[in-house]
């Protein structure tokens, strides 16, 4: 990549050039950014997955524009009209607006009105109305009177809009334009069709609304481009285009020709028919897609980091579940599943109305409880999950056995996906619904890389950006949180694997069917008899990839590369490799002479991963799942008061504030002016103040107050 990119994403990011070209220089090279980022610190600094990844979308972005200069280069090039001066220009441009400003002139065009009045032979006057050379245009009209123009104003109009074209084609005009109404408000108005619509409604706050686009937030955008699209709404940038007109004619024309009277009032407007026919729109519609863009960006990166935090939710680790899909007619559906998640058992209870059956289902889930030997509860947080936690706690529980509520978004997409069918071909899709639940509270990560994250509830408008740009955002926070997390390969399925840094979807098949052939990995190494796996792939997934075997390393987050480096610290120690692991005695006095190990290659901070490796190997970065208790005299909606602080469990994250459920089958917004300072995460406990209740509009507004103590 040029160093003209490079340094234009260094400065976007904050970060050294150095830093950005190293990134630059790996990525293309094919390495993934989890192997980047804990693997290469010492040629990126230090700079964790989140920077490289923006460091990987610039890149995108830059290439698009690398290629879009050759085009344009060629085009020129073809007409004959590349002067040196020209090709600078494109070369140093950095911007695509400007790029495609300075290309407009060159740019092949439908028929305009200029190209027409061209042809009626008005291009010469019109050149030197540009020129000035013109004292009395409507007298000099006179001359070009033709067939195809017959009267002196179908002059004067053909040459105005030869000069409409003209000035809607200086580079510098544009930008001066676009300059001008980046700083305009941006406002939304209702349509014809919004009258009396009930879907309508959802904008009403749109109806007639503005506000300055400098500050203008990603979610108000969406919202307004949502509206626009359904037919709702009108949005367009309030421009003042006399004021703007006057301002260029000056600038762009008066000043540099000193101009009659006469022929004035011609440039003006021919200067104002080309803004409001051919610049403003024009600018307007690249406006309003760069802010969609950026819009795009705030919401990709929020429901990347919601996505992230989701899947990094603490585990409860293998043990033995019971877990519940709540209903209340359909009664509650339950499943047992082993310390592995292999399903044991399933059966429907029906203790809540219409048929309260209560009774027995205390005595089918007792039984249950004692025949599998549960040792944890896991109950959907859907319709009916509130009614049916209670009715759980009300029964005596084996001892260290508790009752959690977990999410149930997306449970049943991925009961009617191709993968649960392939897991569970024998089951309905309640079986496989219930199954996930049991699964999630589990590991919350092998759980929910089967189902698509824009099905798990979290971010905002996400069908409304770029979908590409989503899909990728989205991968590359899987693929991080997997490696983050780690994945012992004889016990990981496919869907897991696939989101291994280097392995995709064919491999983590291939990696499967070895093991089934051949029996359990006995080392990383052997990863390389699978077919198609090979040294560079075995490179980027090794240290992520966990092996119980002879070799200790293996089973940590220690790169096979650096293995030489612990056998020399492990003779440094006295002690064997195996001796050295997790011997603090040893792991301190070996960080006192870090040094003595680092090389060019693999410098301190290498060391100090491998070392901080060696002290707690294959250490799992989640932390441990608890419980959670909504207040008990708090069910519906109407037992709410303003100023009431309830236990609650942070849902969503957005631009604009946090959704959380405080179990009154409808969640409360947090407003970004009510945190207290606080900066909620998915699935955090909080207490919460009530500061609104809207009955009329079914909406509770809370208030942060502090963090929920268990």
């Amino acid at each position: 990549m040029k160093q003209l990119y490079i340094n234009q994403i260094a400065q976007a990011i904050g970060e050294k050039a150095w830093k950005v070209e190293n990134c630059v220089d790996m990525l293309e090279q094919g390495d993934t950014i989890p192997f980047i980022s804990r693997y290469r610190k010492e040629k990126t600094g230090g700079l964790d997955d989140v920077v490289i990844d923006e460091i990987q979308r610039l890149k995108g972005i830059y290439d698009t524009l690398e290629k879009r200069k050759e085009t344009v280069l060629k085009t020129i090039d073809g007409q004959g009209a590349l002067t040196e001066e020209l090709h600078k220009a494109i070369e140093n441009c950095v911007d695509a607006n400007e790029l495609e400003d300075i290309y407009l002139p060159f740019k092949p065009k439908r028929r305009t009105r200029a190209q027409v009045a061209r042809e009626a032979g008005l291009g010469p006057f019109a050149d030197d109305m540009m020129q000035a050379l013109v004292k009395d245009p409507p007298k000099e009209a006179k001359r070009y009177i033709c067939e195809k123009a017959p009267t002196e104003e179908d002059v004067l109009a053909g040459a105005r809009d030869i000069l409409a074209e003209q000035f809607s084609e200086i580079s510098a005009l544009r930008a001066d334009v676009r300059h001008y109404m980046q700083g305009c408000y941006i406002i939304s108005k209702a349509t014809k069709a919004a009258d009396g619509n009930p879907d309508a409604l959802n904008y009403k706050a749109y109806f007639n609304s503005g506000i300055p686009l400098r500050i203008a937030p990603a979610n108000r955008i969406l919202a307004m481009l949502r509206g626009q699209e359904e037919g709702f709404l009108s949005v367009k940038i309030q421009v003042a285009s006399h004021k703007l007109r006057e301002r260029l004619y000056f600038k762009f024309y008066r000043d540099l020709r000193k101009p009659s009277q006469l022929l004035s009032e011609q440039i003006r407007q021919a200067l104002q028919d080309s803004l409001d026919r051919l610049v403003i729109p024009s600018v307007s519609n690249e406006i309003i897609g760069e802010e969609k863009a950026k819009a795009d960006i705030v919401s990709i990166r929020i429901f990347g980091e919601n996505l992230r935090q989701l899947l990094l939710a603490a585990p409860i680790g293998q043990k033995r579940i019971m877990a519940v899909d709540p209903g209340f007619r359909n009664g509650c559906k339950i499943v047992c599943l082993d310390a592995q998640g292999n399903l044991l058992h399933h059966e429907i209870i029906y203790p809540h109305p219409p048929k309260n059956e209560k009774v027995k289902s205390i005595v089918a889930v007792s039984k249950m409880m004692n025949d599998f030997d549960i040792q944890a509860i896991a109950i959907g947080n859907g319709t009916a999950g509130r009614e049916t936690e209670d009715f759980f706690k009300r029964i005596p529980m084996p001892d260290g056995c508790k009752v959690y509520s977990v999410s149930e978004d997306g449970a049943s997409v991925y009961s009617a996906s191709d993968i649960a069918r392939e897991e569970f071909p024998d089951e309905d899709v309640t079986v496989r619904g219930s199954v996930s639940i049991g699964r999630r509270l589990m590991d919350p990560l092998a759980e929910l890389v089967k189902i698509d994250p824009k099905s798990l509830g979290v971010g905002q408008y996400q069908h409304d950006v770029d979908q590409t740009l989503l899909k990728r955002e989205l991968d590359n926070v899987v693929e991080q949180c997997v490696s983050k997390v780690g994945v012992n390969v004889n016990t990981s399925s496919p869907y897991l694997l696939r989101y291994v840094a280097g392995i995709g979807p064919a491999l983590s098949s291939a990696i499967v069917d070895w093991r089934n052939a051949n029996g359990p990995f006995g080392s990383r190494a052997e990863l390389l008899k699978v077919p198609r796996l090979g040294p560079k792939v075995f490179k980027q997934c090794a240290g992520f990839i966990r092996v119980e075997g002879p070799n200790p390393l293996d089973n940590s987050a220690i790169h096979p590369e650096t293995y030489p480096i612990v056998d020399r610290m492990a003779s440094a120690a006295g002690v064997t490799v195996g001796e050295l692991v997790r011997n603090e005695e040893k792991i301190t006095a070996l960080r006192e002479r870090a040094g003595e190990f680092a090389s060019e290659d693999f410098g301190l901070p290498t060391i100090t991963d491998i070392l901080d490796e060696l002290s707690k190997p294959g250490r799992d970065p989640r932390k441990t799942a608890d419980t959670f208790s909504f207040d008990e005299n708090v069910h519906e909606i109407e037992d709410l008061q303003e100023g009431m602080e309830l236990p609650g469990m942070v849902t969503n994250v957005t631009e604009f504030g946090a959704f959380v459920d405080i179990g009154v089958h409808k969640e409360g917004l947090v407003h970004t002016s009510r945190m207290n300072g606080h900066k909620p995460k998915i699935g955090e406990p909080l207490i919460v103040r009530v500061a609104s209740v809207d009955l009329e509009r079914n909406r509770i507004g809370l208030a942060i107050v502090s963090k929920y103590e268990r």
